[in-house]
């Protein structure tokens, strides 16, 4: 899967479609909110959404950033990683 990578965000598309994607904007300097994570019913069940996450807070990390998140999904993701909020 080709993930294509933004500064505040994270998104896989077909043919224009969206099929993937997660957001997190720097909400103060240095802190990146993953607020919003998507992954389309025809990938569910496949660890996409695991993915997202993980690459986000890779790329959150490399920037010498801080992670919190206001997704559920990303919360519990962080939790279970045992990644600071």
């Amino acid at each position: 899967m080709n993930f294509i990578f933004e500064s505040n965000r994270i998104f896989y598309q077909v043919d224009g479609k969206l099929l993937a994607e997660i957001t997190f904007p720097q909400t103060q300097k240095g802190v990146f909110c993953i607020d919003h994570t998507f992954v389309d019913s025809s990938l569910r069940g496949q660890g996409i959404a695991n993915k997202l996450v993980e690459l986000a807070v890779k790329q959150i990390l490399n920037q010498n950033g801080r992670v919190v998140a206001t997704c559920s999904y990303a919360q519990k993701w962080l939790h279970e990683h045992g990644q600071e909020l």
